[in-house]
């Protein structure tokens, strides 16, 4: 069940802010690619049981001027969960990306990882992680893909490895929580945005839409295993992080990665 007032807990001066710069900024900051299409040189990876900078199974790979991300040389999945992180972290930004699950779900990955990947955001740093580390502490925009029942499947939903958000007034329990927006099918392409705000707003937009809101990113929660326990600080805010693509089981291709850095006093003056 979605609450019933998406937008009670967002303070107005950065409610009014998102939709100015949504629709000014763009003419007046320049977008950053952060995927050259040839490689991923700027990027490190981090796959659970392995350590970081180890590519197995060329699970991340460039092809035809799209990452792609693989299991073709796994044999067991053994929750192999993995991220390719850019090398830099980021603040206050707007993120801009293009996805596409595609291909057949590797058959021993979790259930719940079917037609499901991500991208993690304010996520600590690669290196910090232990070897059999699942999920980095992080923020997750979701990415789902119908399924074949016919039922909605939202995506660019929030989940919270190791973290916690406010929503609708509140800090929200819940692992995910579900966006407004449209269900989409495997092997189509979708527009991916998130427009983040350091430690304080933090906004998902999918093909145009703006379809999930929420505030106050910062570390607590659940799901995330065998960190360091000297890094989970909870309710410490998370005010900048790692930005990662997620592998989990699902195929999926990733295009037009960019990003434009925003001012964090911007929009105070508006």
């Amino acid at each position: 069940m979605k609450p019933d007032n998406l937008f009670s807990a967002i303070p107005i001066a950065l409610f009014v802010f998102v939709c100015s710069f949504a629709q000014h900024a763009p003419d007046k900051n320049k977008w950053i690619p952060l995927f050259n299409g040839k490689n991923i040189k700027n990027w490190i990876v981090k796959i659970n049981h392995h350590e970081v900078g180890e590519n197995f199974g060329n699970t991340f790979r460039v092809e035809d001027g799209l990452i792609k991300v693989r299991y073709d040389q796994y044999g067991d999945f053994n929750d192999q969960f993995g991220h390719l992180y850019f090398k830099t972290p980021f603040s206050y930004y707007h993120l801009s990306l293009e996805y596409r699950i595609t291909g057949e779900f590797h058959k021993s990955a979790p259930g719940y990882a079917i037609r499901n990947s991500g991208v993690m955001m304010h996520s600590q740093d690669p290196r910090t992680m232990r070897k059999d580390q699942d999920w980095p502490i992080s923020v997750e925009m979701q990415f789902l893909a119908a399924l074949d029942d016919g039922a909605p499947r939202p995506t660019g939903n929030m989940c919270s490895p190791g973290t916690d958000v406010v929503y609708n007034g509140r800090v929200d329990p819940r692992h995910c929580i579900d966006s407004e927006s449209k269900t989409y099918k495997i092997d189509e392409w979708v527009k991916a945005e998130a427009i983040v705000l350091g430690d304080s707003l933090i906004t998902h937009i999918i093909n145009g839409d703006t379809v999930l809101r929420y505030s106050s990113p910062q570390i607590g929660g659940g799901v995330v295993n065998n960190y360091d326990p000297k890094l989970k600080i909870d309710g410490k805010l998370l005010k900048k992080g790692f930005i990662a693509l997620q592998s989990e089981g699902q195929p999926i291709d990733f295009r037009n990665i960019a990003i434009r850095i925003i001012k964090p006093n911007e929009y105070t003056k508006r």
